[in-house]
């Protein structure tokens, strides 16, 4: 019985630890301090209030406001407004939903798809330098169990 209590305990550190190291990557804070860093330089529209709009219209393909609303973690005109300062820079167009005669659809331009593969880039080699002193294989193996955890854990839909 003991023996049991300890491996439950160890269990649950462990998805404590996890937890808590996951508190700190969704932190709004911590995304949008990363999200400055990526888009600093990148010119007109793209700043860290457009990257998450247009990072998940490139994750999600074509998408109304209101539908890319619960991936971006905004409301529907949150997203419209930014969707409006892409859309000025020549990052996103507007297209009449084949599904909904009242509704748009937001795609990316080939200049939105050549800044999202800008900031994609980017944020590889700032992920990269920042495991650099990690001894051989073991990001390799993050990179392989995060996947893991990803696809198998409590995000799953």
């Amino acid at each position: 019985m003991r023996r049991a209590r300890y491996s439950w305990s160890v269990e649950n550190a462990v998805g404590h630890e996890i937890a808590d190291a996951l508190g700190v990557l969704l932190r709004r804070t911590t995304r949008a301090q990363l999200h400055r860093q990526l888009t600093e330089g990148m010119g007109e529209g793209v700043d860290e209030v457009t990257y998450p709009v247009l990072s998940a219209l490139a994750r999600a393909g074509p998408r109304s406001a209101a539908d890319l609303a619960p991936d971006v973690g905004i409301d529907r005109s949150g997203v419209t407004r930014r969707a409006s300062r892409l859309e000025a820079a020549g990052l996103v167009r507007r297209e009449p939903d084949p599904d909904d005669g009242r509704a748009h659809l937001l795609v990316l331009t080939e200049q939105g798809r050549l800044a999202v593969t800008e900031l994609r880039t980017r944020l590889a080699a700032h992920i990269t330098a920042s495991l650099a002193s990690w001894p051989p294989g073991e990001a390799e193996a993050f990179a392989r169990q995060l996947r893991r955890f990803t696809a198998d854990g409590p995000f799953t839909r």
